[in-house]
């Protein structure tokens, strides 16, 4: 595939980028070698090789799911203006 200054001027319309004339011709080149790099990394055959999220193995740390209510309520609602019963009291919006 081959990229003129035509593509290059849509590609940063598209992109919302504002370039002159001389900086899509100069750009132009730049992105027909990159072009030209994909497709000699889809000559690659990769039959052979498995599928991968990483480069390296992760794996992660895993806890125990365990619900807890953080033990932490009377300190909660001492700083609550107004509390009952364990809760916050606010007032009442709807009638």
């Amino acid at each position: 595939m081959s990229v003129d200054i035509a593509t290059v001027k849509k590609i940063a319309s598209l992109a919302r980028i504002a370039i002159t004339d001389d900086e899509a011709a100069r750009i132009a080149p730049e992105l027909d070698n990159i072009m030209g790099w994909i497709e000699q990394l889809g000559e690659v055959d990769t039959s052979d090789v498995a599928p991968m999220t990483a480069v390296i193995p992760n794996h992660l740390r895993l806890r125990d799911d365990v619900v807890t209510d953080g033990g932490v309520r009377d300190a909660v609602l001492s700083n609550a203006p107004q509390a009952e019963h364990g809760f916050f009291t606010v007032p009442k919006v709807i009638e």
